[in-house]
Parts: C-alpha cells; sequence; structure tokens
C-alpha cells in the first residue's frame, strides 16, 4: 500500500504539497519527550500521532564516587544519574530539554551544551582542566563512544557506563496505523536517527510506502536515516533540539 489515497500505485508529485491535506503528525520518540511533543504539535494545530519507535530498557550503574562531574548524553540517562551520583556533583548535559529535567531531579550544578556531543565535548574542555580525577559519561549502548574517545584525547579520564539500552519497536499502535490506512498522516518529526529509522522501517513493514510524508528531523544524521527508509523530502531543524523541531514543522496550514 502506499500512503495516499492512490492504491493503485500513483504518486503525488510532491510530497511536501501532498503532506499540507494530511494533518496528521507521527511524532517517532519515545519518553520523556513523548507527551510533551504531543501536546506541543497539537498546539500547532496539527493532529498528533505518537509512536514511541523505541523501548528504553534501563542499565545497572554503581554508584560513583571521586569523579569530578557526570555528563549524560539524553534524557533516558537520568534515571542513572540519580541512581549513581551525588546530587552536589556538576552535571553536563548534551541540550536544553536534558538539563531542564536534570535540574528538576534535584542535581543543583547544571549546564546545557546546546545540542550534541560534539558541543558537549567542548563544553568540558572549556569548564574543566583534564586531570587524574575522572568523569563519569552516562549513555545509551550506543551512544558516546567518541565523545568519550574525544574527551580522553584531550586529556581526561573517562569512566563510560551504559545507562540504558534502546531496540526498536518494530510495530505501531493501532490508531497510527488506522490514520495511515486513511491517508491521514503527513509528516514523520524524527528526533533521533535510530527513532526516525525504526518508525519509517516499521511503516514500510505494515505495507506503506513513504514517498507522500514529509519529514522532520532533529539533524542530519536523523535525516539520513528517514532518506534511507523512503521519505522524499526531509528539513533539518536549524538546531539538533526539540523547539527547532517544532520550528521546523510550523503551524498547520489553515483549510
Amino acid at each position: 500500500m502506499v500512503c495516499g489515497a492512490d492504491r493503485s500505485g500513483g504518486v503525488v508529485s510532491d510530497p511536501v504539497l501532498s503532506s499540507r491535506f494530511r494533518r496528521g503528525v507521527l511524532i517517532a520518540r519515545p519518553e520523556p519527550g513523548l507527551s510533551e511533543t504531543v501536546r506541543a504539535v497539537q498546539a500547532l494545530g496539527w493532529i498528533p500521532f505518537a509512536a514511541p519507535a523505541l523501548a528504553i530498557s534501563p542499565g545497572t550503574v554503581p554508584r560513583q564516587s571521586g569523579i569530578v562531574a557526570a555528563l549524560v548524553t539524553s534524557s533516558q540517562a537520568i534515571p542513572a544519574l540519580i541512581d549513581a551520583v551525588d546530587m552536589h556533583v556538576p552535571v553536563f548535559a548534551v541540550g536544553d530539554a536534558t538539563a531542564k529535567r536534570v535540574r528538576e531531579a534535584g542535581f543543583r550544578s547544571v549546564e546545557s551544551a546546546g545540542g550534541d556531543a560534539r558541543k558537549l565535548a567542548e563544553l568540558v574542555r572549556t569548564r574543566l582542566v583534564p586531570s587524574a580525577t575522572p568523569v563519569v559519561l552516562l549513555s545509551g549502548s550506543r551512544q558516546g563512544l567518541e565523545l568519550a574517545a574525544a574527551l580522553r584525547q584531550a586529556g581526561f579520564k573517562v569512566r563510560r557506563w551504559i545507562a540504558y539500552t534502546a531496540s526498536a519497536v518494530r510495530t505501531l499502535p493501532v490508531d497510527v496505523l488506522r490514520a495511515l490506512e486513511a491517508d491521514e498522516i503527513g509528516v514523520v518529526l524524527a528526533y533521533s536517527a535510530r527513532s526516525g529509522a525504526a518508525t519509517t522501517a516499521a511503516i514500510r513493514a505494515g505495507g506503506y510506502s513513504c514517498d507522500q510524508i514529509r519529514g522532520v528531523a532533529i539533524s542530519e544524521n536523523a535525516a539520513r536515516a528517514l532518506g534511507k527508509n523512503g521519505i522524499v523530502s526531509v528539513v533539518t531543524a536549524t538546531h539538533p533540539d526539540a523547539e527547532s523541531v517544532l520550528d521546523a514543522l510550523g503551524p498547520a496550514p489553515r483549510d
């Protein structure tokens, strides 16, 4: 099946134009963040559909002592941070949303890198002096390797712990499948490369193509993941944060 009204295989020539007549927005991200994005998308006049995309399993991180700071690459790492790190330890977070959640968890000194792992490395290099006292890096099983390598190259001692694992959700919620069948979804929001890839792969596994759906991606990596799974038209947010993704989506067009 095609994600459009023409079941014979016809393709609308302009995916972006096509999406104007479909107000459904499929949000590809897990919690935390999914629920607040649903509300924000609805406030812009779109019809949100939630696709958690990734199943998150917490890791086990032992209590950390003798560290100069903690680094978190995702909000998914916050439960491990709470369990393993004292509240007085300075925390450097990858982005503003993650930093906000770390503060809400009770940590007293929190700074945001404002975007991605490269900026997080720059922030650490700016704020700290390399020493024998380590920093602890809490990340997903597939995250943090390049960040840890960059910091070690800069002279830092890094303890990297897997705070969580994320596995692709291979099926879509029933309401999303019904919306695809009814040709109601015009946009997919991808908040990471993995979530975008998982969601578009699940669309295709359900018997649909994505060539008439517009993509909005948080980063170039996320944009490439959408493109590899058949999204023809992709807009990349100007900055790798949730607010910029919503800015790239914009208000729903009026009828």
